[in-house]
């Protein structure tokens, strides 16, 4: 399996910031990531978080997979092969990129066992759709844990601050679906 491009997600962060005619600065203000760690990710310097990759996305106005897959594809048939590794231990891998006709994108992630990813506010109006496919997780809403194990879904607004994690013996497999407001 091959990693999602480090340069790749720097020159997507490059070309989305220049289309909008924005600093550093301004991004970081928009996202609220620093400026040295935009520079070192736009230098593929530095390989970001799937938290740091949402707060650059939320402040772009962007889904998720425009950072994770190949300008131009539409991701028609599910793809396996890009996988985006957190440093959390999460794994990331697109299914369907985000379709502006359709308004969502479509994930499964992989928690290890021992993975706490937490995540700042999307942008308002996101909802994600996590169905549990093997294994036991926890979702962080209102801070508040609530367990779900295989066949279990839920549904909520990602304008919040919420996390995940895996403290049971095996990973976890789950398909994350994401819906936008806004279409980019």
């Amino acid at each position: 399996m091959m990693d999602a491009d480090i340069s790749a997600i720097g020159r997507h962060l490059k070309k989305h910031r220049a289309e909008r005619g924005w600093s550093l600065d301004r991004v970081a203000r928009e996202c609220g990531v620093s400026k040295a760690m935009l520079g070192q990710i736009e230098r593929g310097e530095s390989t970001p978080t799937v938290s740091t990759l949402w707060k650059i996305a939320g402040g772009l106005r962007l889904p998720l997979s425009r950072f994770l897959v190949a300008e131009g594809s539409a991701l028609q048939r599910p793809r396996s092969g890009l996988r985006h590794h957190d440093a959390s231990g999460m794994i990331v891998t697109p299914l369907f990129a985000f379709d502006p006709a359709l308004g969502f994108e479509m994930f499964v992630i992989e928690l290890p066992r021992g993975t706490l990813s937490e995540s700042a506010s999307h942008a308002i109006g996101v909802i994600e759709h996590l169905i549990v496919l093997e294994g036991e997780m926890e979702l962080r809403l209102d801070g508040e844990w609530q367990f779900l194990s295989a066949g279990e879904a839920v549904r909520f607004p990602a304008d919040q601050p919420h996390a995940y994690r895996n403290q049971s013996r095996a990973s976890a497999r789950i398909h994350d679906l994401i819906h936008y407001p806004f279409s980019s």
